[in-house]
């Protein structure tokens, strides 16, 4: 058991709001009640890096992975250490230094940034794209996501955009009819002041203890390779995605314009878990399970946290039951986790709807 938080701030957890998210005491708690000092942890469906986070507050290493650009760098910005002056002076200096190079000119962007905010944001863009490796600009390109777009503040802005929702990204057409109809015009947004606000507030003391973070597929062996060689995994907590949750680009697309994505919305679904039948899917999760089963320790165990959507004639238990079959993991342990609140839930953030939640399962398993 870990007795004690590292010195950090927990508010890095909300740099970015992402809608597929568990809350930071699932994993925390886990890690606090369960883990052992030196223990590694791995999420292989790690979103915007709770579990990752949850780890590093414990002082564990971590490793996260996922095959969203905007989740990677979400989680990426969680597991470095940079100083407040760092993250302002490297804004500065991309505003100063680089110009933009390619700056959307569709009637969706006109409404949805004012042409000074979207020319900064351009340039940030090409300056991550080029390089986001150093610290600074991991922080950065963090804030500048989170504020990408959200609603209309009444004392100073916080986002970017012209109104918005701050979770996913409007479709371009409802929005712009949105903007229009109701006389909403960009306005003016002092960017710097918006980065310093949040980078006091997310940067600041933190743990030396940091982790990694892997853009890839995790049904793909080599994507859950430890980042140490002979290291093993003890922990992996994780909440893979619903059955029927699947537009998670096209829900983000302007994030994932930001991190190099189309500036369209992408409707695809590359590189991601099947949804096309309860078994094709549960066959894709098990692979998952398969190659996590593969880099961990003997002893290691497993926390999913699983539930569903209302739309899909699937049952949530029976489908991650089915995936831990033949996967190298035997089930210690199911507990209802509840349902998420009203409005709130992954669901409705897919499906516009206010939907009846749904019960969530938190399974535990052991390696066979």
């Amino acid at each position: 058991m870990i007795n004690s938080l590292q010195p950090s701030n927990t508010a890095l957890n909300g740099i970015c709001p992402y809608f597929t998210m568990f809350p930071l005491d699932f994993p925390l708690n886990i890690l606090k009640r369960r883990a052992r000092e030196g223990d590694v942890v791995l999420d292989p469906f790690c979103g915007r890096g709770t579990t990752n986070f949850a780890a590093r507050l414990v002082g564990l290493r971590s490793l996260g992975v996922d095959s969203s650009p905007v989740a990677a760098a979400i989680t990426a910005s969680k597991l470095v250490t940079v100083s407040v002056e760092d993250v302002l002076d490297e804004a500065r200096r991309i505003l100063t230094e680089r110009e933009a190079h390619h700056i959307p000119a569709s009637e969706f962007w006109h409404w949805a940034f004012h042409s000074t905010v979207l020319d900064a944001l351009c340039r940030f863009r090409g300056a991550f794209l080029e390089d986001c490796t150093t610290n600074a600009r991991i922080a950065l390109r963090g804030i500048v996501l989170g504020a990408l777009h959200g609603p209309k503040q009444k004392t100073f802005p916080s986002y970017f955009s012209n109104q918005c929702p701050r979770t996913y990204a409007p479709k371009p057409a409802y929005a712009t009819r949105f903007w229009q109809g109701r006389g909403l015009v960009p306005e003016p947004v002092d960017v710097l002041a918006v980065i310093e606000r949040r980078a006091k507030r997310y940067y600041g003391a933190s743990s030396d203890i940091t982790g990694a973070v892997r853009l890839a597929d995790s049904r793909d062996a080599k994507a859950l390779q430890p980042e140490i060689p002979e290291t093993r995994f003890d922990w992996v907590i994780t909440s893979p995605p619903y059955y029927g949750m699947r537009t998670y680009i096209p829900d983000q697309w302007l994030r994932n314009w930001f991190v190099g994505g189309s500036e369209v919305v992408d409707y695809t679904n590359r590189d991601q878990v099947v949804h096309s039948s309860p078994d094709d899917f549960a066959a894709n999760l098990r692979q998952v399970w398969r190659n996590a089963e593969n880099v961990c320790a003997e002893d290691a165990k497993m926390v999913i946290r699983f539930g569903g959507i209302t739309d899909r004639r699937a049952d949530p238990l029976n489908l991650i039951k089915s995936s831990l079959s033949d996967s190298g993991w035997r089930i210690t342990t199911i507990r209802e986790a509840g349902s998420a609140a009203e409005g709130k839930r992954q669901a409705d953030a897919f499906l516009r709807t206010k939907s009846k939640p749904m019960v969530e399962y938190d399974v535990w398993a052991t390696r066979q």
